[in-house]
């Protein structure tokens, strides 16, 4: 249906030790080759769309690594290399000291026709959005969309290509993109710089950018998209339910907010006091889902979705797919009912996983909330991650991991129960507690713990002397000093070691 050019499938398969290649090489199959697996100590593996095939009963060993390292470009901050003038990406696995004990080779390709399905959106000149699980083929998409903005309609496009995967290794970049321009990005830390370079330095009328991934880089869309310049990008998330529920990257929609509204309006609305909204115009008009290359979900109102989600209501996607005689197929999914559509925005199955959140804290708040939550060990059990900022912002593995699967990601400011309590008011669309013996308790109790962790002295908010009694004998339990300063109505407790 579509015709694939250039794979350079030998270009990889020469840079493959050859006890591995010569199997593949040997296969009728081998056009269909999705990537080449080689971890120390196991035998080699190749992956094709339907299965799994051994290369060879031999152990991968050092000297087969170093023999593909050697061979390729140099690896980058992210973990990949290429091969110049080619599609192909290799990524690789490292140990504690640095040393590469695996490596991923992906077959790059690149396709014509792949944006039949989407064609007219892209010649629209809104701003687009791809979305989709890794390996469905959103790059190859993005490559070609570059290639027909810039050849077919003769815009001014700029590629910003932060590994490589949308033009190739190399100073000259490859074919696929046609007369599109490419940017190539030093580190993946300054893609979000590039991006601003691009519009500023060189008078594009579309920006392509591969894999926008962290708040600086959803800020820079939105910049580059205010100075009236198209922009189409691929996004960590495989759905638009994705990106509602990722802080990081919700600003690409609009970004969301909680509100809380006076009685008579919530009456009037028929809502709860405590509402979500989005906070500004998306930075993209349409969404696409790409399913895979024959089938996508198509959100071309993108503003008067999310208004319509966060309200409980659905505006479902168009579906689009291709025919056997390639012709382009549409239909409109039927709306969900209503208590479907809330069902979005608070999964009544949530399964947390705290990563730099306090575990027993996570869990007492879940209890005392009866929120449908249930706290996880590991990543892989949860559909939401709640972390601190702090641990965020240094980016660890388990934060990667789960921005690349598409999982929710809560941020939160500290480690506080009244933090803790806040998100899943939020995520499950309920009121958070608001008992004042239970918030002056709960707040002695995070005093008791940051001064317990070697700060000095913690004031507490000002509170009645029913209440301050109460705080005082919290941090006599705890083996701590305390007492009480200032004058009513703003007297407060502070609670500190030893004599202050």
């Amino acid at each position: 249906m579509f015709k694939r050019i250039t794979t350079d499938l030998d270009a990889l398969l020469n840079r493959l030790p050859p006890h591995i290649a010569q199997p593949i090489q040997e296969r009728q199959d081998r056009t269909e080759l999705l990537e080449v697996v080689m971890d120390l100590g196991r035998p080699p593996e190749a992956r094709y769309p339907d299965q799994e095939i051994v290369l060879s009963d031999k152990e991968v060993t050092e000297e087969d690594i170093e023999y593909v390292a050697s061979r390729i470009a140099p690896f980058g901050d992210d973990n990949r290399a290429g091969i110049e003038r080619t599609l192909h990406r290799i990524s690789a696995i490292r140990n504690r000291k640095g040393r590469i004990v695996g490596l991923t080779c992906r077959v790059g390709r690149a396709v014509f026709g792949t944006i039949t399905i989407i064609q007219d959106l892209v010649e629209s000149g809104k701003n687009i959005l791809l979305l989709g699980r890794p390996g469905v083929g959103k790059t190859t998409m993005l490559r070609e969309v570059a290639r027909v903005l810039a050849d077919d309609l003769k815009k001014r496009v700029v590629i910003v290509d932060t590994s490589n995967e949308i033009a190739g290794d190399g100073d000259i970049p490859h074919p696929a993109i046609g007369h599109a321009r490419r940017m190539q990005v030093v580190t993946p830390q300054l893609q979000h710089a590039v991006m601003i370079e691009a519009v500023e330095n060189h008078m594009p009328e579309v920006i392509v950018i591969d894999e926008i991934g962290t708040e600086l880089e959803a800020q820079a869309a939105r910049t580059i998209a205010e100075r009236g310049v198209q922009l189409v990008a691929t996004a960590h998330g495989n759905t638009l339910d994705n990106l509602i529920m990722n802080p990081t990257l919700c600003d690409l929609i609009g970004g969301i907010q909680s509100v809380t509204l006076g009685d008579e309006e919530a009456k009037r609305r028929g809502t709860q006091k405590s509402i979500l909204e989005r906070k500004a115009p998306p930075t993209f008009d349409i969404v696409v889902e790409i399913q895979d290359w024959y089938h996508v979900a198509i959100h071309s109102a993108v503003t008067a979705v999310i208004d319509a989600m966060l309200r409980g209501r659905s505006m479902p996607p168009e579906v689009r797919w291709l025919d056997e005689t390639a012709e382009v197929r549409r239909e409109q999914m039927a709306p969900l009912e209503e208590a479907t559509a809330r069902k979005v925005l608070a999964d009544t199955s949530k399964r947390i996983y705290p990563f730099g959140i306090n575990k027993s804290r996570l869990e007492q708040v879940v209890k005392s909330m009866g929120v449908p939550a249930k706290v996880v060990n590991n990543l892989a059990e949860a559909n939401l991650l709640m972390t601190s900022k702090s641990y965020y912002r240094r980016k660890p593995q388990n934060i990667r991991d789960a921005e690349s699967s598409g999982i929710p990601i809560y941020v939160l400011k500290t480690n506080k129960i009244s933090q803790i309590e806040r998100c899943l008011a939020n995520v499950f669309d309920v009121e958070a507690p608001d008992n004042p013996v239970i918030f002056a308790i709960k707040e002695a109790e995070e005093a008791v713990a940051q001064v317990k962790e070697g700060k000095n002295a913690v004031d507490l908010s000002p509170q009645n002397a029913y209440l301050r009694m109460l705080q005082h004998q919290l941090a006599d339990r705890y083996s701590l000093s305390s007492h009480s300063i200032g004058r009513e109505p703003r007297r407060r407790v502070r609670i500190f070691k030893g004599l202050a």
